[in-house]
């Protein structure tokens, strides 16, 4: 079964893969500034000790912090808004005009027609939604921190404990440096944030790919082309992905199989209408 196009490294997908490290740089910002700006809060209240002032100098203390993460909080939406009003649908874009040139058509040119619109809205708002739950969880675990640093230096301030804060404890119960999944696990913000993005721009981009085959080229097969190891589902799926052919809706459905995938799908209109395939044969 001939392909094609020699399969090799495209130029978009470079492009991507360059947006999505920059992009997931720039989201871990706001949050490096949240983890500093917790830091300094416990270093001034460590050093507060009973007497005239000190409560003064805890409410001011705590004050500033709840302005960072005010201030961690926009920074965070302006990101995200931009991401998912920009970056995706270039990304779906993108996949869509790689999909074309993958298949050695004539069509250069990609139209945002009502079929497209209608698959990158909602993509992309489901996408913002999920960065916007993670803003929200992080403001919310930052001003519990807050609160218990506060009543931390209280105890202090009145006598109850005479050794200061706990700096170690109340960093360890609220780590603003981590984000933390729902099985608790905590992995650190960066990580998260490449493997984020990661996710939202390769399925946007595969999206992108995929419709395109079946809208412009009517094409009714896909190539994979996936890491050698790659399961077609999951990563531990011993359905392995690539070098395979897949159904248009096969694709659809599985347009990556997990975080960090770098799964690309090519078009593969010269197969329409052979009946010697099916979906996951290898070529």
């Amino acid at each position: 079964m001939s392909t094609p196009t020699q399969i090799r490294p495209d130029r978009q997908r470079t492009e991507l893969l360059t947006l999505i490290a920059a992009s997931a740089a720039q989201l871990s910002r706001p949050w490096d500034r949240l983890a500093t700006a917790q830091q300094d809060l416990l270093a001034t209240l460590e050093l507060i000790q009973p007497g005239v002032g000190a409560t003064r100098q805890a409410r001011a203390a705590v004050n500033e912090f709840n302005q960072q993460v005010a201030q961690f909080d926009r920074d965070a939406r302006a990101f995200t808004t931009r991401w998912a009003a920009t970056d995706l649908p270039t990304a779906y874009r993108d996949g869509a005009l790689q999909a074309l040139r993958r298949a050695n058509r004539s069509i250069t040119r990609f139209r945002w027609t009502v079929d497209h619109q209608a698959t990158v809205t909602p993509l992309t708002a489901v996408f913002y939604a999920d960065l916007i739950r993670r803003i929200q969880e992080t403001v919310r675990r930052a001003q519990a921190f807050a609160r218990a640093a506060q009543d931390a230096v209280r105890d202090v301030v009145v006598g109850r404990h005479h050794d200061g804060i706990d700096r170690t404890k109340l960093a360890s119960d609220h780590p603003l440096d981590k984000v933390i999944y729902a099985d608790q696990s905590r992995h650190p913000v960066a990580s998260w944030a490449r493997s984020a993005l990661s996710w939202q721009g390769v399925v946007s981009a595969n999206a992108g790919a995929v419709n395109t085959a079946r809208w412009e080229l009517g094409a009714e097969w896909m190539q994979c082309v996936d890491g050698p190891e790659c399961g077609f589902v999951s990563h531990e799926d011993t359905d392995h992905a690539s070098g395979t052919i897949r159904s248009l809706d096969d694709a659809a459905m599985y347009p990556a199989a997990h975080h960090g995938c770098i799964r690309e799908w090519i078009p593969r209109p010269d197969l329409n209408g052979r009946t010697d395939i099916e979906s996951g044969d290898s070529i």
